[in-house]
């Protein structure tokens, strides 16, 4: 798994000066110096902090400031959790990261590896429908559905992407996988991040999602090509048969049956927009295939009937790449691959090594965690973990 991310550090001499009184409605701009607390820690450098205590002079109050990497929250520093964290990310159980900090004598329970682990994942800004990772715009979104188990059933996850830069740009638990529940999935996301055009897979759902969404739509050509070689090479020993008969009652002959799906097979690997009357060709030539009586198999020339004319209506989602340019020309490659590769690398390595998540709100938090840090592969600095525990 590949992950650049920042941890935190501790600096016992950063200590920062307060400038307004921490209790609410005083609003005290002066203090006053009290002691220096010894705080004992849990790192993997320091032991001891020392912990200046303040009052108010205002309300009288007092409160501890903490040096950079250390809060008032137990004894473990900050930069033990993150270690935790990442940790766990790169696909350690929760037990097994305790292990290992108990090995670099910084033991930690794994009841508390958790508590850092689900803390992280909840501050997560964006990848939530309502709030698109980083505001970012982008006239072409990706989009996708996978699951994973949890309590031993599959929960439905939604990821959308940017498919010109790969950034994940959400990640969300659905009710279902039904028409209705991707368009109010989609929908708000496609208008958050000005989107032009969808890249799905060829599931008819999408299709329709785009369409009344008012979106262009562009199939992922090498699931297309992947599925036609497929159908291809079912139909080819039943065409060389003609077993039904139903080829020579259209007046099809097998070859030429055989000829037209090697012609498919080669239109799809082209993928040129003035195909597209080649396709309406073929299909015509089986429209006297009757479709079967209640009961009956589809013959296989109604199958040759409804694989071409189903290329055929597909055409111009699949060669749209071909032409579509955005606002600042930028072009798409025809596939969903960008999303693809934020499912396999966010979702699935991680949940593949476990027997399953337990509650739903863990599987989409540590996905949306590990989806935040990859979005800054590109970045010098890397993923901010200190920032997320702070």
């Amino acid at each position: 798994m590949r992950l650049r991310i920042v941890l935190p550090k501790v600096n016992p001499e950063a200590v920062p000066v307060p400038s307004r009184c921490v209790y609410e409605g005083c609003g005290g701009r002066k203090f006053h110096l009290r002691q220096q607390v010894v705080k004992a820690l849990r790192d993997t450098v320091y032991q001891q902090v020392q912990v200046p205590r303040y009052q108010c002079l205002r309300c009288k109050r007092t409160f501890r400031v903490y040096p950079e990497g250390t809060t008032k929250a137990q004894q473990t520093s900050q930069r033990v959790k993150g270690l935790a964290v990442m940790l766990y990310l790169l696909g350690l159980s929760y037990g097994a990261v305790s292990l290992a900090l108990e090995a670099l004598g910084v033991p930690l329970c794994k009841s508390r590896v958790y508590d850092a682990v689900q803390e992280v994942a909840r501050r997560v800004p964006g990848l939530k429908r309502e709030q698109v990772f980083g505001g970012v715009k982008t006239p072409a979104l990706g989009g996708d559905l996978t699951s994973v188990k949890c309590k031993g059933e599959w929960l439905p996850l939604g990821i959308t992407v940017d498919p010109l830069s790969g950034l994940a740009l959400t990640i969300d638990a659905l009710p279902g996988q039904d028409i209705e529940t991707l368009k109010e999935w989609i929908e708000p996301i496609a208008q958050s991040v000005n989107a032009q055009i969808l890249v799905t897979d060829d599931a008819d759902a999408f299709k329709t999602v785009a369409d009344e969404g008012g979106l262009q739509h562009q199939v992922c050509k090498a699931h297309v090509v992947r599925n036609t070689e497929d159908l291809i090479q079912r139909y080819q020993p039943l065409v060389a048969a003609d077993a039904d008969g139903s080829l020579a009652a259209i007046g099809v002959s097998r070859e030429q049956a055989a000829a037209d799906l090697q012609r498919l097979g080669e239109l799809v690997k082209s993928r040129k927009r003035e195909q597209a009357e080649e396709l309406e060709g073929l299909h015509r030539r089986y429209l006297e295939a009757v479709p079967p009586r209640e009961g009956e198999h589809q013959t296989i020339a109604y199958r040759l009937r409804l694989l071409f004319l189903d290329r055929w209506n597909l055409w111009h989602r699949l060669t749209r790449y071909r032409h579509w340019k955005g606002p600042k020309k930028e072009t798409l490659d025809g596939t969903n691959n960008a999303t693809e590769r934020a499912i396999g690398w966010w979702i699935k390595e991680r949940s593949r090594s476990m027997r399953g998540y337990k509650v739903s709100e863990n599987a989409v938090g540590v996905s949306r965690l590990l989806a935040w840090c990859g979005n800054f592969l590109s970045s010098e600095d890397g993923a901010n973990l200190a920032g997320l525990l702070q």
